[in-house]
């Protein structure tokens, strides 16, 4: 049962105001072109820093350069997950009709972009540790959090009912987001060739300018990227959603017709 707008907890207010899908449409459609606009910015600029400009390291020489991609794939796989997880816990705690369709045209774009970091950091191990995979803490966390990524993504399309999947893939991406700490702390617990967080440290970023900067402006555009993805795909269900029920009354009001 639907709670009534008294009983509404304070907390999901926000969360209820943008409930109504046309709502939602009119300022998912307001937004989405600048996030286009903003990702090709960002891209358009950060791209070329990244891959033309910026020096080779020291130590790694050129192949530092796939870190502008394999790190914001990183950020977005494990921020990615934590924004399911919300989203999972908005639909199973607040019903919001939007949560499970977000959740749903999310988990595509966050086991694709799961891919691209692992894919990226053997790309990247093999010349740095002389092997494509290990099977440290780091690299097989974040494996599990592909298959938790593509695992949801399949749970919530393995049912006829759609409730009954959506219900079920909360769960999944609920109990699966104890994996994220692990990915993020596994490097500063365990034994393992991954290095250390570069960026995010207590004590300040390790990186040089000349290679940070770059870097943020890449996971910038990429973030942008993956919100205008993720965004435009939830518009488009949201959309299928409503066909279907238009075309459904449609055909019981021709039943009752008959």
């Amino acid at each position: 049962m639907s709670s009534s707008p008294a009983t509404v907890p304070r907390g999901a207010g926000v969360l209820h105001r943008f409930a109504n899908p046309g709502r939602f449409l009119r300022l998912s459609g307001r937004v989405q072109p600048w996030l286009w606009a903003l990702s090709a910015l960002l891209l358009g600029v950060g791209v070329p820093w990244a891959l033309l400009l910026s020096p080779p390291d020291w130590q790694q020489g050129e192949t530092v350069r796939i870190m502008y991609i394999h790190v914001p794939m990183a950020w977005l796989a494990m921020s990615g997950y934590v924004t399911l997880a919300l989203a999972s816990a908005a639909a199973l705690i607040w019903r919001h009709p939007l949560a499970d369709l977000f959740a749903r045209e999310l988990s595509p774009v966050g086991a694709a972009v799961t891919a691209l970091c692992l894919a990226t950091g053997s790309l990247w191990g093999r010349p740095m540790w002389g092997t494509w995979w290990v099977w440290d803490a780091r690299l097989t966390s974040v494996l599990v959090l592909f298959f938790l990524w593509v695992g949801h993504a399949a749970l919530v399309r393995a049912f006829d009912e759609d409730e009954r999947g959506a219900r079920a893939g909360a769960i999944l991406a609920l109990v699966g987001a104890v994996n994220v700490p692990v990915v993020k702390f596994s490097v500063d617990f365990f034994n393992t060739l991954h290095q250390p967080a570069s960026v995010a440290r207590l004590g300040g970023p390790s990186l040089h300018v000349d290679i940070l900067y770059p870097l943020l402006v890449c996971a910038a555009g990429f973030t942008a990227l993956f919100a205008a993805l993720v965004l435009g795909r939830t518009r488009a269900a949201v959309m299928e959603k409503r066909i279907r029920q238009l075309q459904l009354a449609q055909a019981r009001r021709q039943e009752s017709a008959a």
